[in-house]
């Protein structure tokens, strides 16, 4: 706005235009516009008389009534000069007055010529009002009935007299115009002469007596925060996000978490986590009203309950979390869809994060060490043709009828009306969807004391909480097992998906060497109208076991109880196979609301061996064996009588043609699933089983028939053999006898895996020049 300045000096300025001033006349000043006390003025009124010279905006000068109006002494003679930018008067305006920053645009000037040679200058601008002078004595200008300035003689002046209008009377800068403390209002006029109403911000509400104090709300509901400003902005990914912090208040900050739902391309709110007191207290708030502090839940109920400072409490509508820091009150409340965070205070309290103030983008408010991995990947899906967003849009501008109208003067449903259309539109109105904006808006309006009479029986909504107390395990949410009906646990999409495309209802099995378990999705489960409580293995006794937390159904089998489980060779492998099945099952099908089948096995390789040297003085020899799944040890030891009580020691002497029994025993495989055979046996002078000569001792688990002195005791029956020999050694060898043994596993229910061998008469061997002298044994074995 224009200031008009009063300037009062001895220079006289040249003119590029003149209009000689009749005593009576009105002057067109349209090309040198004038503001004066707020009033924009194209003409002037000049009065010239004997008294006085006038020059008002508003009327000729009257001197009852006065008016906008500069009156000074009489002049005999008086010109007007309109003149455009004058840089050097500019100049010494702004020398004069420096808090005048303006350029100048053109200047009115009234040259006034006395009979005592006395001249008097007064120069209006679009800069300021000013006037020149030079006088023998002082000069009184009024500048309206209240407002008079006195000028010195001989005294270059320039007066800055710009002001404000209200109600008719004129108010000089930096004046209090009107005060109202009940409404914390205060009407001024300004420094730079401009009417300013100044009252409580933004964010703010008066408490009386001129304070003010902090007074917000901010709404993160579904995909979208609406910020304190009522800003809308939307999260597309599933990452943790910063709501609020506290600049002043460093150990202070509120995050979200959003995660998908029954869509991969939409993300809604899932939790809120408090953060107080250093990085070692962290108050989650869940769907279903669970509280977790640290890893431990909370029992609440509507009484409060205080826990590090908070005071949480929960009802049918939801779980509160207020508390008070540095003079500052929050106040958090969520239903497991919308959280609400109300804040009180001192006046000038900044709020930072998606709620507050900050400038910072979606990715600086982003929290890693929170969220989880590849949070931040997008996904897209086709839309879906069942919704019908013309609809959606009506049901959401329910906000700007009554009852919901009566707070729109205080709380704008405009970011709520575009939340709803945005979500609604490409998300199907399902789990409490199309009440819960409408919902979070009526919260909103309580919190500053609106309350909404008629609103659920104008919507059909209830204003309790949806999928209160039911509890989800972390890849599910809970919704609306029918409309309007009961809730139960969803799969979240993306989990979903990687079972969909496989059709499948759960994890691979999972084998052991002597178990083996299928675990099921409960969600994937109910999704197809399949109870697990129905289903069994091929043992009915044997049926499924239900995580609490998770909600996985795993049914397994092991060595104490088979369940039922068909155990079979092939080749080298050993197969264990069960069938999960429902009670009335009756046919082949798969997969259907009331029968299921489906069929699981563990495959096994037989383990390979590892070489081993077994001296016969050393007393034994152990080799833990490690293959898939198997995971056991091969004792090998040799004895001198049939009850293999005396084990060969190191000062043992052996003598040629001693008989020698060998055992050959596991740990760590169940006798009651397999049995170990041992197919060959043989003996080289040198330690690799393909070494020449060789001399077969067991030929597919039965003893030689060319060496009489062979017997297999032990072969099939479980998890050791046993068999015996008579001592010897290769003439003209290195004096030692390498034993080489090939063993396999077999299936216990597996007859024909046990040797049958053939108790016919045997060639005996000789025992002359080829045998001779005492030798030590050692033996590998391979599988």
């Amino acid at each position: 706005m224009v200031r008009p300045l009063l300037f009062l000096s001895a220079l006289i300025e040249l003119a590029c235009a003149q209009q000689i001033i009749t005593p009576s006349s009105v002057l067109n000043i349209s090309s040198c516009p004038i503001t004066y006390y707020g009033k924009k003025y194209e003409q002037l009124y000049v009065n010239i008389t004997t008294e006085n010279f006038a020059l008002c905006f508003d009327g000729f000068f009257k001197t009852q009534t006065g008016g906008d109006c500069l009156v000074g002494p009489t002049a005999s003679y008086v010109t007007l000069h309109i003149d455009s930018q004058n840089s050097k008067l500019e100049s010494q305006v702004h020398q004069e007055v420096p808090s005048i920053k303006a350029s100048m645009e053109c200047s009115l000037e009234f040259f006034m010529e006395y009979t005592n040679t006395t001249n008097l200058t007064f120069r209006v601008h679009s800069l300021q009002l000013t006037a020149k002078t030079m006088i023998s004595s002082t000069l009184i200008v009024t500048l309206k009935p209240n407002i008079s300035l006195n000028i010195a003689m001989y005294k270059n002046t320039v007066q800055d007299i710009s002001g404000c209008r209200h109600s008719g009377t004129a108010y000089e800068p930096d004046t209090v115009v009107s005060s109202n403390p009940d409404t914390c209002s205060i009407l001024t006029c300004s420094e730079t002469a401009v009417l300013e109403t100044l009252g409580c911000g933004p964010l703010e509400r008066c408490q009386g007596n001129n304070t003010c104090v902090v007074d917000t709300t901010c709404t993160v509901t579904g995909p979208t925060v609406i910020n304190v400003h009522g800003q809308v902005n939307s999260i597309k990914d599933r990452c943790a996000y910063s709501l609020v912090s506290i600049p002043s208040i460093p150990n202070f900050y509120l995050m979200a978490n959003f995660r998908d739902r029954r869509r991969k391309d939409v993300s809604f709110l899932d939790s809120v986590i408090l953060h107080l007191d250093g990085p070692g207290v962290h108050s989650h708030l869940e769907q279903g009203g669970t509280v977790w502090l640290n890893d431990s839940t909370l029992t609440l109920n509507s009484s409060s309950q205080l826990v590090h400072g908070v005071q949480l409490s929960k009802d049918q509508t939801g779980v509160t979390a207020k508390l008070s820091l540095s003079n500052l009150t929050i106040s958090v409340f969520f239903d497991g869809d919308t959280a609400q965070i109300h804040l009180e205070g001192p006046a000038g309290s900044s709020v930072e994060g998606l709620c507050g103030n900050s400038s910072r983008s979606l990715s600086d408010l982003r929290l890693s060490e929170y969220s989880s991995t590849s949070c931040e990947m997008q996904y897209s899906e086709p839309a879906d043709s069942t919704i019908n967003c013309t609809s959606v849009t009506e049901r959401c501008n329910l906000l700007k009828e009554a009852p919901f109208s009566s707070c729109n003067s205080d709380i704008d449903p405009e970011p709520y009306i575009t939340a709803c259309t945005d979500t609604l539109c490409k998300y199907p109105a399902v789990d409490g969807l199309n009440c819960q904006f409408l919902k979070a808006y009526t919260r909103a309006c309580s919190l500053h004391n609106h309350t909404l009479d008629g609103w659920t029986s104008k919507t059909g909504c209830s204003s309790e909480a949806f999928c209160q107390d039911r509890t989800c395990s972390d890849h599910e949410f809970c919704g609306e097992k029918t409309v309007g009906g009961d809730t139960r646990c969803f799969c979240r999409a993306i989990f979903a998906s990687k079972y969909q495309a496989n059709n499948s209802l759960g994890d691979p099995t999972v084998c052991m060497q002597d178990s083996g378990s299928l675990t099921l999705v409960g969600c994937l489960l109910e999704d197809k109208g399949i109870d697990y409580s129905t289903l069994h293995l091929n043992d009915p006794t044997c049926r499924g076991q239900v995580d609490e937390l998770t909600h996985m159904v795993t049914f397994s089998f092991n060595s104490s109880n088979s369940c039922g489980t068909e155990v079979t060779a092939n080749n080298s492998y050993i197969i264990y196979q069960n069938t999960i099945r429902s009670q009335n099952y009756s046919s082949d099908v798969i997969s259907r609301h009331d029968q299921v089948q489906i069929n699981f096995s563990c495959v096994h390789s037989q383990p390979n061996i590892n070489t081993a040297t077994f001296r016969i003085r050393d007393c034994s020899v152990a080799q833990k064996i490690s293959c898939g799944v198997w995971n056991y040890t091969l004792i090998i030891k040799a004895y001198t009588d049939a009850g293999q009580t005396q084990v060969v020691q190191l000062n043992s002497e052996v003598r040629l043609n001693q008989r020698i029994w060998v055992k050959l025993e596991t740990n760590g495989l169940d006798g009651s699933m397999v049995t170990v055979v041992s197919d060959s046996c043989w003996a080289t002078d040198q330690a690799s089983p393909t070494s020449s000569p060789r001399h077969d001792l067991i030929i597919n688990g039965c003893a030689n028939p060319a060496d009489p002195t062979v017997a297999v005791e032990e072969n099939g029956l479980g998890t050791s053999s046993l068999f015996s020999f008579n001592m010897f050694r290769f003439i003209g060898g290195s004096g030692e006898v390498y034993l080489h043994c090939k063993l396999h596993l077999c299936p216990k229910e597996d007859t024909s895996c046990t040797p049958n061998c053939n108790a016919a008469a045997r060639r005996h061997r000789s025992v002359g020049s080829k045998y001779e002298g005492e030798a030590s044994i050692s033996m590998s074995w391979t599988h």
